[in-house]
Order: structure tokens, then C-alpha cells, then sequence
């Protein structure tokens, strides 16, 4: 490890920190631009439905040998520059006190969403980590197993989707249940969202400790609220979730159909802003500024048009990049079923290809 006083904070060993990954999260000069891909272990890979036809979801989440095993296959068979932790969001919000279930064809259902205010007021933030174990133990795993090269990135949804989840009790198309919860009792929002900012910090921090070099936030529904919403009841708790966060660890801050957002997330914190398709990556990092690094972001469904459709959507993300130190490519959402795996292998070695410094 090194005690280097000019990286306070940090731990990361020298072969990890000079990866391509941590360069570009830190807005340094990198010889080609990194990629990796959210989603990138999935129903996708033949692999992995051959794993999940014999272990449910939840199973597979809780089982760290399995978990790093997904987690591993999947980094080393794309070849990309960082590999992210197989888990879901919504893990930590069973030992918040929720009934979590995934059930086959409908997604993740909670069986005791919130409600009322008095829902919240029996809620407890998690004080004690151990109780996501299992994740610790995957990170770990994962950690011994991966090239020493690679970064691992861990994660966890942020405040307001996992507010969203627990109010609606499910999946929702215009969050009726949580936005009408939001507007009705502010104070009770508030306390929803401080408890789901100190649990996800700790839980962000355990990941850490036990091996992951950056974390992301994935605010995958905060598209459905506007600038005002945003300012008033989100971007008080994304800044102290930051805050908090361990020095010296990479951070991500991604959210979907965000493009009304993206000055609001900068300032909510985080290194890199990732973003969605439905931008100019150019564009959006000129608002952005120079003092974020970005992420992006290939529609993941051009990853089922022919090669040279996707060879030619690559270059135009990386001319919009313009070999700007920062860029870490990605999608604008994570990777869909069915998407050719072959297809997938090839955007990772164009990335690679084209951006040749």
C-alpha cells in the first residue's frame, strides 16, 4: 500500500490507482479511453442463465462465491477496464425492515411499502453493516480474483429510487404513490430519505473496506422529478451521501432521463456524471464544466444493430469526447437481454481501438 501524503485518504495499491479506470475518474490522461459496461454480467450471457435456471435472484445476490463468480466471468470475457459487483439496490432495503421478493416476470415486488408517515417512523437507518454481510464477503471475492490490475466498482441505489421502491412497493411508470408521498408529507420525506442517506453511506463505505476502489450511485428514477423538486427534496441528502463517502475512493454519480438535472447532480457531488442516451455527451459536459469527469453513453439498444452501425455510434461519442481527459465510456443504461454477447465483446475492443491516444 502506499502512504503517499499527496493522495490523502487513499489506499488504493499503485497498480490499481494508475489504472485506466481511476486515471479517467480522476480527469487524468489515460493511453486509450476505459469502458465498462453497466449491467455488464446479465440474462444476456448464456452463463448466467445457465446459473440463475437453478438459483433464484435473490439467491445468486446472497451467495458471495456466486456472486463473484458472475461478477469475475463477466469482466474477464468483455475484456473491459473495471468490473462492477453483481448485486441489486434494493438488497439494502431488507434490513431497513422490508419485505423483499423478485418475483419471475414482475421484478422486485415489497410486500410492506410505505404508506403513511408513522411507516417511516418505525424505521431504523442501518447502524449495524453486518447485516449485508454477504455483500462484503462477494466484494472480497472478487477482489482476490480479479486481475490485480482492475479496479472493482461498488454500488447502491440512491435515496430517491430507493425511495420510490419502497412507497410504490414495486416497479411504476409515473410514481404516483411516492411523488403524491413526497408532495403530502415533506417532513416525513425528509426522514425517509436522511435514514436511506446514512444506511446507504455505511453500506457504501463497507463495500469499500472490504475491496471496491470507486462506488456509484444509481438514481435510475429521478428523471420523473423536475429542477425545483430536485433542489428541494434530493439534492440535500445526495450531498451529505457524498460527504460521507471514504477519501480517495472513486465516485460515480449516475441517474436516467436526467438531462434537466445534470448542473443539480454536479453539485449533489460525485467525480463523474454519468450520462444517459438522450444527450450530447459534447454538449452535456460543457454544462457540466471541466471539474467532473463524464460517463457514456451508448444507447444500449444499438448494441443489437450490425457492427459498422455501432462502430459508427462509437466514433461519434469518442469525437464528442474529443479526447478530453475523463471520459469513461459506457452505456446510457445498462445492457438489455439478448443482446448478441459478440456484439458486446467487439463495442469494448472499438472503445479500446479508436481512442488510441
Amino acid at each position: 500500500m502506499t502512504s503517499d501524503s499527496s493522495t490523502q485518504g487513499r489506499r488504493t495499491p499503485d497498480v490499481l490507482w494508475n489504472s485506466r479506470f481511476l486515471k479517467a475518474c480522476r480527469r487524468e490522461p489515460t493511453d486509450v479511453t476505459p469502458v465498462w459496461l453497466m449491467r455488464q454480467a446479465g440474462r444476456y450471457m448464456s452463463e448466467y442463465r445457465s446459473l440463475r435456471s437453478k438459483v433464484s435472484f435473490l439467491e445468486l445476490c446472497k451467495t458471495p462465491e456466486l456472486a463473484a463468480e458472475t461478477t469475475i466471468f463477466a469482466a474477464e470475457t468483455l475484456g473491459v477496464d473495471a468490473a462492477i459487483l453483481f448485486a441489486d439496490i434494493l438488497l439494502i432495503l431488507e434490513p431497513l425492515g422490508f419485505d423483499l421478493e423478485f418475483s419471475k416476470g414482475e421484478g422486485p415486488v415489497i410486500h410492506n411499502p410505505i404508506g403513511e408517515p408513522a411507516d417511516v417512523a418505525r424505521m431504523e437507518p442501518l447502524t449495524d453493516v453486518s447485516a449485508l454481510g454477504y455483500v462484503y464477503e462477494a466484494v472480497r471475492l472478487i477482489r482476490a480474483g480479479l486481475p490485480s490490475v482492475m479496479p472493482l466498482i461498488g454500488f447502491a441505489g440512491a435515496p430517491f429510487t430507493l425511495a420510490c421502491y419502497a412507497i410504490e412497493g414495486g416497479g411504476s411508470r409515473h410514481y404516483v404513490k411516492a411523488k403524491t408521498f413526497m408532495y403530502r408529507h415533506p417532513a416525513a420525506w425528509d426522514a425517509l430519505m436522511t435514514i436511506l442517506t446514512d444506511s446507504t453511506a455505511r453500506y457504501l463505505n463497507a463495500q469499500v473496506a472490504a475491496g471496491a476502489q470507486a462506488v456509484q450511485l444509481f438514481d435510475s428514477w429521478v428523471g420523473s422529478i423536475g429542477p425545483d423538486e430536485y433542489r428541494r427534496f434530493v439534492q440535500p441528502h445526495m450531498k451529505r451521501l457524498f460527504a460521507q463517502i471514504e477519501p480517495g475512493v472513486a465516485t460515480l454519480h449516475f441517474g436516467t432521463d436526467t438531462g434537466s438535472l445534470l448542473e443539480l447532480q454536479r453539485d449533489a457531488g460525485g467525480m463523474v456524471i454519468g450520462l444517459d442516451w438522450r444527450v450530447e455527451l459534447d454538449r452535456a459536459w460543457d454544462l457540466l464544466g471541466p471539474g467532473v469527469g463524464v460517463q457514456g453513453n451508448l444507447d444500449p439498444i444499438a448494441l443489437f444493430a450490425p457492427l459498422d452501425e455501432i462502430a459508427g455510434q462509437t466514433r461519434r461519442i469518442l469525437k464528442q469526447a474529443a479526447g478530453r481527459p475523463g471520459h469513461i465510456f459506457n452505456l446510457g443504461h445498462g445492457i438489455l437481454p439478448h443482446t448478441p454477447v459478440d456484439h458486446v465483446r467487439a463495442l469494448v475492443q472499438m472503445v479500446h481501438e479508436f481512442s488510441v491516444k
